[in-house]
């Protein structure tokens, strides 16, 4: 069967295309390979041997080891699209003008918001402040976008989109994720951070988790999720800001196993975050700006739930047109969605696997923790550990197929403990078997002999 005929003009659409196609072909199949530690050096200095001809230059050339490892690192992380090579960062922006002029052109659209690029351009023109032919009116456009004064209808240069009011179709559909910094906490004469971790249904408003940190890091983030998970069920979505702690490799792939797609906001727009912030400022109002000198997490805890459970949960809330979180969470659902989570298939959507070298003697560092393997063959070898985030934390190797247990470091009780052998010792009553390369390259320079022949067939 043949395709049809637009099919045959499958072709890059331009040269940066070509480009990109040329260098995954270099290096794509390096980014497929679970290489060791110290292949992927070794791979690239034999690549940067070959001589290879890009498109559009007629002779060959060598690409040096810092190339290769840069167009690796690209494609691994951004696949074709990022090894097509870049413009220059100043194109059109009218490298003929000077900083003075630059700086003529932003002050006149400050104090001229309505005035058009290509009417400051003309008037320049005329006046002799700029030279006709210099620069064009997109690249004065252009230069106004980046500084900010591309909307006349914002004279101070505020960026601005249009922004319609949106919710998600029904309870579960979609949870935002936040953090919210709360007073200091006086503990044992000590100050310490006060982190409140929240997750937020869109549709009802609900808050399906609420936790007191003192830390915003990754693995507070995951425990109120399984927390959230256990109780509510698995949401198809998450909608989350640009941070370290909602960033990480851990939240990403769990998400993806789950089957929860995973969101984040445009960096430097709290504004299309507006259903948290809106949560924050009430919580804030009603609760913590009155918890007064508590002195433990546990006593802001407390608080908390009784905030959700006795306010914020039954209270009319205007952008549900008065009707109240509880009300629009629907508990039948929300216990349906929970008995769908199976535990298994949560501990294994939480398993981290890393690549660790067994030290000498046989001991692993897992998160800060030293971790004791039985079987001495692994001692200096490259093995898989995994752990779980959730349940028992206890890591595990696997290595050739094989999975073995491993536990915390004793040193008091190795030091006690018997030594066993890597292999069995040789039995004395066995004669020894003969290996002298030496001397059977000695017989055939002499022309003697095979000492030892094979049995011949039948």
């Amino acid at each position: 069967m043949r395709f049809p005929r637009e099919s045959e003009d499958l072709a890059p659409h331009d040269h940066a295309e070509r480009v990109a196609l040329f260098r995954s072909e270099v290096i794509g199949a390096l980014t497929r390979r679970d290489l060791d530690r110290g292949e992927l050096r070794a791979e690239l200095h034999t690549l940067a041997q070959r001589a290879l001809r890009a498109p559009g230059c007629e002779h060959t050339r060598c690409f040096s080891v810092p190339t290769l490892e840069r167009w690796f690192y690209a494609y691994r992380k951004g696949g074709l699209a990022a090894l097509s090579p870049q413009p220059r960062s100043d194109r059109g922006r009218g490298r003929a003008l000077t900083p003075e002029q630059r700086e003529l052109l932003c002050d006149i659209r400050r104090e001229h918001p309505a005035a058009s690029a290509a009417l400051i351009l003309r008037t320049l023109v005329a006046d002799g402040r700029l030279t006709s032919g210099a620069v064009s009116a997109p690249t004065i456009a252009r230069l106004f976008r980046d500084a900010g004064l591309d909307r006349a209808a914002h004279p101070r240069g505020e960026r601005t989109h249009t922004r319609l009011r949106w919710q998600a179709e029904r309870p579960g559909a979609l949870w935002h994720g936040d953090v919210c910094h709360g007073p200091q906490l006086v503990i044992d004469g000590q100050r310490r951070p006060l982190r409140i971790h929240a997750l937020l249904d869109d549709a009802s408003r609900f808050v399906v988790a609420l936790e007191a940190h003192h830390s915003e890091r990754e693995v507070d983030m995951l425990g109120l999720l399984v927390a959230a998970l256990r109780r509510h069920g698995v949401p198809d979505a998450l909608y989350l800001d640009n941070g370290s702690t909602y960033s990480g490799d851990a939240l990403r792939v769990g998400c993806e196993r789950l089957g929860i797609t995973l969101l984040h906001a445009r960096p430097y727009d709290p504004e299309a975050r507006g259903k948290m912030e809106r949560f924050w400022r009430t919580l804030r109002a009603a609760c913590l700006d009155h918890i007064g000198a508590l002195t433990s997490l546990h006593d802001v805890q407390v608080r908390l739930g009784a905030f959700l459970d006795q306010h914020y949960h039954h209270a009319p809330h205007a952008g549900l047109m008065g009707q109240t979180p509880a009300a629009e969470w629907d508990p039948s659902e929300r216990e349906r969605r929970a008995d769908s989570l199976d535990e298994d298939a949560l501990r294994r959507a939480l398993t981290v696997r890393i690549r660790r070298r067994v030290r000498k003697d046989t001991t692993i560092s897992v998160g800060g923790v030293d971790y004791q393997l039985d079987q001495g063959f692994l001692a200096s070898r490259v093995v898989t550990v995994g752990y779980a985030l959730v349940g028992d934390p206890s890591p595990w190797v696997e290595h050739d197929g094989q999975r073995f247990i491993a536990r915390p470091v004793d040193p008091v009780a190795n030091a006690r403990a018997p030594r066993t052998r890597l292999a069995e010792p040789r039995d004395p009553s066995r004669p020894p078997v003969p290996f002298d390369p030496p001397g059977a390259l000695l017989d055939r320079a002499a022309g003697r002999p095979p000492r030892h022949r094979l049995p011949k067939e039948d």
